[in-house]
């Protein structure tokens, strides 16, 4: 039988190795910015997610930049579907890999993201660069799916819960006391450092990538582990 997994990010994914079952944990609410802030000269764009390039890229013409930087294949990927040449991606799909690959001085950047993204990648680029930084979004709780995933889990109808964000994990344990359920998996350092935050230790995806993680829940099933 295959485990059955929840997955609770926006984007949706299939497979025939797990039985998938799609609960977003965060919902999008776009924010307004000032778009005066585009009429300037940019030497890079860096997208982080594929939310950010789907909000920014109405404004994308807009704006005169060199070059665009993308975290994460997804968003790599999203860019290129919309006609939006990457010139760099990281192998390591985070804000730390792409600063430990993407050595830049002197140089104007745009980051369009989220308002609670975390602060490293512009703390560290702002040190050697200009950074200007947009908040497109911000995410809130999808409390339904939330409530039903706890009531799915209580009721041993989940074999897995997965996360590929620190925010997605906040707005769970918030609702959630599972004391018996320890099947937590993770996508990247950060988002595995907020479940242990709550007291459980997640298995973490070898790639920041989804069918990676989907690889580790079923390496996990073979070791009888869930």
């Amino acid at each position: 039988m295959k485990p059955v997994v929840v997955m609770t990010q926006t984007s949706n994914v299939k497979s025939d190795l797990i039985e998938i079952v799609h609960k977003p944990f965060i919902k999008i609410q776009s924010l307004e910015f000032n778009t005066q802030l585009l009429h300037d000269n940019y030497d890079w764009i860096i997208f982080s997610s594929k939310n950010a390039v789907q909000l920014f890229y109405p404004f994308f013409n807009s704006v005169n930049i060199k070059y665009v930087a993308a975290i994460g294949d997804k968003t790599a990927q999203l860019c290129q579907e919309l006609g939006i040449k990457v010139d760099f991606i990281p192998d390591d799909y985070s804000q730390e890999g792409l600063i430990s690959k993407l050595k830049l001085q002197n140089q104007k950047l745009l980051i369009p993201s989220s308002a609670q993204a975390r602060p490293y990648l512009q703390r560290k680029l702002s040190q050697n660069n200009k950074v200007v930084k947009i908040d497109l979004y911000t995410p809130i709780a999808h409390r339904d799916n939330i409530h039903e995933v706890i009531k799915l889990i209580s009721n041993n109808k989940i074999d897995a819960l997965t996360f590929s964000s620190s925010s997605a994990v906040h707005y769970f344990f918030e609702e959630a006391n599972l004391p018996n359920f320890y099947a937590y998996y993770a996508i990247g350092r950060q988002t595995a450092n907020t479940i242990r935050y709550y007291g459980y230790e997640p298995k973490i995806a070898d790639n920041q990538t989804l069918e990676s993680l989907i690889n580790k829940i079923i390496e996990s099933r073979n070791y009888n582990e869930i």
